[in-house]
């Protein structure tokens, strides 16, 4: 079970704005457990904070624009990027201006200083959302779609037509987000000559230039309305009869405009307030479809904000039923747990197979055979005593009993057939023999039961 991560110190980049052409520091900070991203504003009275989740972003024509009243940021999706690729839970960023730096045009200097100032692990567990079924998203004017599937870790293949006859079709795969420094992260924005005036007319791209942005020259126009485009950007002229790349530095990768598409897929993806497990599979991404479908999984996770544990029938159980009996004095028809399946030092896994069978069916119901309440909130305490127990010495000699339950809930019928799963959760450590747990009890991706509870552990005498 993974740990959730922040930076170990601070560190800030300079550099000016893309669009606003200013001059601007941005600062990353360490934050605690379960604060995920914020982006603060200090240049505005009050210091404003923006939550950097989908919801609150508010533009996506050229780059994501996050806001929280008047407070608004731009162009944070390579900063984001590299937090959510190099793993980083937790992170206070704060900014003296509209939008961070540009810099070169591509995430290396972030992750250049990620990897300086280092990351170090947190206590709270790292809260995976798990793909467990497709998801698809489309945008039917522009034919861009995002497809989400199961995998066992994050993954991203995009795939981008450009409407250009010098650059078409291209495609980038990350198998494995560790590669993301060395394949990915060095990938700079581009942007078409066709679209920069417009760009300028609408008073953007102020800070653009030949050291931050891949300029391509695809479609040839004539010389003067070369030059006078030359003039606005402050670059020497160039050959109006060349075709091709323009830019400093020669390119990086033959398909480096996909793979900067799918940095900026990674930054936009960390507005969802989750790592996520899933491969994803992107068609002409930009950064409308993107925070689409980043607001869908953001659905998708309130709706199923308890996820269930991933239960694999061939893998061998960290306990079985023999392990359990000598932790546990419970005993037919009182065993309630058939074998653990996972276990951290705050949480626990186990397995229950509901058979009908079951002794306290004969009275409850002979006609609708239905596991009583109370059975279930026993068998998820019954996690929980072995979860604590585990990590005593002689574990054996010891018992827990139940000192209070709150919070119960049932929200449909356990019965015949049903495997339940038990995930039970630590909320504070263990003190004087006294440990208060939260216990979760699923049927399938359903949770059908949940408790907090508070047990003593007893030396048996």
């Amino acid at each position: 079970m993974s740990k959730q991560k922040t930076l170990k110190g601070s560190f800030s980049l300079f550099g000016k704005g893309l669009h606003t052409g200013l001059n601007l520091t941005v600062t990353f900070n360490p934050a605690p457990e379960n604060t995920g991203y914020k982006i603060q504003r200090i240049d505005l009275e009050g210091q404003p904070i923006i939550d950097a989740i989908a919801e609150n972003v508010v533009d996506t024509q050229r780059g994501t624009v996050l806001a929280k009243g008047e407070a608004r940021v731009s162009t944070v999706e390579h900063g984001m990027a590299a937090l959510y690729a190099l793993g980083i839970d937790n992170c206070l960023i704060q900014v003296n201006g509209p939008e961070f730096p540009i810099l070169d045009g591509s995430a290396e200097m972030y992750v250049k200083k990620i990897q300086e100032i280092g990351i170090v692990d947190q206590n709270a567990e790292k809260d995976y959302y798990i793909i467990r079924h497709k998801t698809e998203v489309k945008d039917e004017e522009t034919g861009s779609v995002i497809t989400i599937l199961p995998d066992e870790q994050f993954s991203i293949t995009a795939m981008c037509s450009f409407n250009s006859k010098f650059i078409n079709s291209q495609f980038a795969t990350l198998d494995n987000m560790e590669k993301f420094p060395t394949e990915i992260a060095a990938a700079r924005t581009f942007v078409f000559v066709r679209d920069i005036m417009p760009l300028l007319q609408a008073n953007l791209i102020k800070g653009g230039d030949m050291d931050n942005a891949i300029v391509i020259y695809e479609r040839q126009v004539d010389q003067p309305t070369l030059d006078k485009l030359a003039d606005l950007l402050k670059v020497p002229h160039m050959d109006a009869n060349h075709i091709g790349y323009i830019q400093h530095r020669p390119l990086m990768w033959e398909n480096e405009c996909t793979r900067h598409k799918l940095l900026d897929i990674i930054g936009d993806m960390a507005l969802i307030g989750k790592p996520i497990k899933g491969r994803i599979i992107a068609t002409r991404p930009g950064h409308t479809i993107n925070n689409k479908f980043a607001r869908e999984m953001r659905r998708e996770i309130r709706k199923h904000e308890i996820q269930a544990p991933i239960y694999d029938p061939n893998e061998e159980p960290i306990m079985d039923n023999k392990r359990i009996r000598e932790l546990l004095p419970h005993r037919y028809p009182m065993q309630l747990v058939d074998k653990i399946t996972a276990m951290g030092p705050t949480s626990i896994v186990g397995i229950k197979n509901i058979t009908a069978n079951e002794p306290f069916f004969v009275g409850h119901f002979p006609q609708e055979p239905v596991m009583p309440g109370v059975l279930q909130i026993e068998a998820m305490a019954q996690c929980g005593g072995l979860l604590v127990l585990s990590q005593l010495d002689e574990p054996e000699r010891y018992s827990t009993y139940f000192l209070k339950i709150d919070d119960v809930k049932f929200r449909q019928k356990v019965v015949p057939g049903d495997t339940l799963l038990f995930r039970v959760e630590l909320l504070a450590p263990v003190r004087h023999g006294i440990s208060s747990m939260k216990g979760y009890m699923f049927v399938g991706d359903q949770v059908v039961s949940e408790a907090t509870f508070t047990a003593q552990i007893i030396k048996n005498k």
